[in-house]
């Protein structure tokens, strides 16, 4: 930057392009007084040019004339709550609830790199999780002063902040690009057009280092090949990082990871903290390197703060209270085994450790803190661009609802068609059952017996459609559900959207290869060779197909597992095949299952492909003086021994469109009652 000198005191204006949220505000202005400049910095001409500010003074002017961040909490407690005891009696009085966190506080400036550390047990997560509105209310009950910039926003720290969890979780059949297109179209400010969504993913994709890698498909570990465990975390971070917020959270981010690239994490978070941003972490045994890395320490321990402020004060802490680092040892390392409980030694360790967070509370760095935070409340900012978004009473998603869906339904699409055990799989396991129904009943002679065969067969075609349709879809929502509710949490786009999109995008699979599965089979077996009756048949099985991936999607959504869909699918159904009119006749039905009968849709499409098949048969062959009796002399006969009419035909229609609807209905319904709950 050139600053030009005219006199010993005067004012200098400074322009900067910067970017905040995913936005350009060019023309930031600084102005500058008594500027004094020596005269080293004078050039030849006499004007003098030279540096404002150092790099660091500049950088944090600019980064306050943007909005930044501070986040201070005290007086945090989180219990988990008591079980209820059986019959409906509520919580047990004589349990005392589990205190996790004690009276918690803490305060983190803009420009830090926080990272809170402390043995398993010891809160670290639940932490983060209170502070970022994340707690489990079910489980979990929260209380605390938490605040922005000195003001409490409650759940509004959301749309101020990113977290970064722990599980990486990603749709494996998108590549790097693909993935972070979808999210900076659906969670940037919708102001921002979409050339300038776009350039903010290749700036992000630059800045984490991901460019070599864009275009590979992200995979699943164990399942599909893809990018490596070090990618996958930055990409994690560049789905936080796209909308650019002022306030960052990680929950363990360098888990996995080998030490080379925890540190590639870890440098990354720094210079994030060095740009402005409020970065908070729990990790777990950093090295030295790592360790050194960090601005500030939070050192947990059994639910209390242990320590809080810069590293270096933490080993002078420990060496007054009596724990000195020993040399060449690492800090991290130390301070975790020694706010341990060892088993067999607990009530030593417990001691101890209520020793030192009781030493910490009466020193002068904890009354600074505890300052700083009545400071900091007594003069709260509430103005400014964080200030409204925290408070924002507007639709918590960014993006309107059709640009939801278009992005979603795109995303699903891609999905399905990449998915290698979907297409390829399915439609291999269509034609090759085909083949061998058909060749089994090949061309069926329509007499005597004849007309049980056709019967079978029919049956069997309904059946085989019914389960291949339940299946195959029996994984679609338990393994992308973990990825739904996350994507949900934040606000990326509606239960409806997501829905309707995977429902869309899986149906013409569930069109495609009943058509198919019906051309192979009608012909072959000998069905009554009309091309209408063909039609009617192979819409009567699209129809059954879409039910059965109806019913399919009721067991997927409620399922938490695909083991789980797995086991419950089949008890399910086999009542539901029972009652289809070909194991059990219809005016055999027991009284007390007759509920079970009307909501079988194998019985109103058995009775459709039977009037199909037999309406317009007027005789069947029949020995009279042969060995087989004349059970059937024309299909109106099978289909009075069956109990059909065919006069039900439209009401069999009416009725299995209205299972359809009402199926997937309770199928949408059941998702949403998820996610709500997740919400919560």
């Amino acid at each position: 930057m050139d600053y030009i000198h005219s006199n010993p005191t005067y004012t200098v204006a400074v322009t900067a392009e910067t970017t905040t949220h995913g936005v350009d505000f060019p023309d930031v202005n600084i102005e500058v007084k008594e500027l004094i400049v020596s005269k080293n910095d004078t050039s030849d001409n006499g004007t003098i040019r030279a540096p404002l500010l150092s790099w660091n003074e500049a950088h944090h002017s600019m980064v306050d004339s943007m909005e930044t961040v501070t986040i201070s909490w005290e007086n945090v407690n989180v219990h988990v709550k008591p079980k209820n005891r059986a019959c409906c009696r509520g919580p047990d009085p004589n349990v005392v609830p589990k205190h996790v966190l004690r009276n918690v506080y803490g305060m983190v400036r803009p420009g830090s790199l926080v990272a809170i550390i402390g043995a398993s047990g010891s809160g670290k997560t639940t932490l983060l999780n209170t502070l970022t509105s994340r707690v489990n209310s079910e489980t979990l009950s929260a209380s605390g002063d938490i605040k922005i910039n000195g003001i409490d926003v409650g759940t509004g720290i959301r749309n101020i902040s990113a977290y970064v969890q722990q599980d990486d979780m990603f749709i494996s059949t998108m590549t790097v690009k693909e993935h972070l297109t979808f999210r900076a179209m659906l969670r940037m400010d919708r102001e921002v057009n979409k050339k300038r969504r776009l350039q903010r993913v290749d700036e992000v994709i630059q800045e984490l280092g991901l460019k070599k890698c864009e275009n590979n498909i992200i995979g699943d570990p164990g399942r599909l090949k893809g990018i490596s465990g070090g990618e996958m975390r930055r990409l994690s971070f560049a789905s936080e990082v796209l909308t650019n917020p002022p306030l960052l959270f990680c929950d363990e981010p360098t888990s996995g990871l080998d030490s080379f690239m925890a540190e590639n994490i870890v440098q990354l978070l720094k210079n994030m903290a060095d740009k402005g941003k409020t970065v908070l972490c729990t990790i777990h045994q950093p090295s030295s390197e790592v360790f050194a890395l960090f601005h500030d320490v939070l050192v947990m321990a059994e639910g209390r703060v242990a320590y809080m402020g810069d590293t270096d004060g933490a080993l002078q802490f420990y060496k007054q209270t009596g724990y000195p680092c020993p040399t060449n040892y690492n800090p991290a390392d130390f301070y975790i085994m020694t706010m341990a409980v060892i088993p067999g030694k607990e009530p030593e360790c417990k001691q101890k450790i209520e020793t030192i967070c009781d030493k910490f509370e009466e020193t002068d760095r904890c009354k600074s803190i505890k300052n700083e935070i009545k400071s900091t409340a007594e003069n709260p900012k509430k103005t400014g661009i964080i200030y409204e978004e925290a408070f924002s009473n507007t639709s918590r998603y960014e993006a309107p609802w059709y640009q939801q869906f278009v992005a979603v339904f795109a995303r699903s699409t891609k999905t399905v068609i990449r998915e290698p055990m979907v297409m390829r799989v399915r439609a291999a396991q269509t034609i090759v059952l085909a083949l061998m129904l058909s060749l089994i009943y090949l061309q069926l002679d329509l007499d005597q017996p004849g007309v049980m065969n056709v019967n079978g067969v029919l049956f069997l075609v309904l059946t085989n459609v019914t389960f291949s349709s339940v299946f195959g879809v029996l994984n679609s929502f338990p393994l992308e559900t973990p990825i739904f509710l996350r994507e949900y949490g934040i606000g990326l786009y509606r239960v409806d959207v997501y829905f309707m999109s995977k429902c869309l995008a899986e149906l013409p699979s569930f069109i495609f290869i009943p058509i198919v599965f019906c051309a192979i089979t009608y012909w072959m077996i000998g069905l009554y060779a009309t091309f209408e009756a063909f039609l009617v048949f192979t819409a009567i099985l699209t129809l059954v197909s879409n039910i059965a991936v109806s019913f399919g999607y009721i067991v997927s959504t409620a399922a938490n597992s695909v083991t789980t869909a797995l086991a419950i699918a089949p008890p399910l159904m086999i009542p539901l095949l029972m009652f289809g009119g070909f194991f059990l006749n219809s005016d055999s039905v027991p009284p007390y299952f007759i509920w079970l009968e009307y909501l079988s849709w194998f019985k109103y499409a058995n009775e459709l492909i039977a009037v199909n098949q037999w309406s317009n048969i007027d005789s069947i062959e029949c020995e009279v003086n042969g060995t087989i009796p004349c059970l059937y002399r024309n299909g109106e006969a099978v289909l009075k021994y069956l109990n059909f009419e065919a006069d039900n035909r439209w009401l069999d229609w009416g009725l299995l469109f209205a299972m359809l609807i009402v199926y997937r209905f309770i199928a949408f319904l059941i998702l949403f009652i998820k996610a709500r709950k997740s919400k919560n």
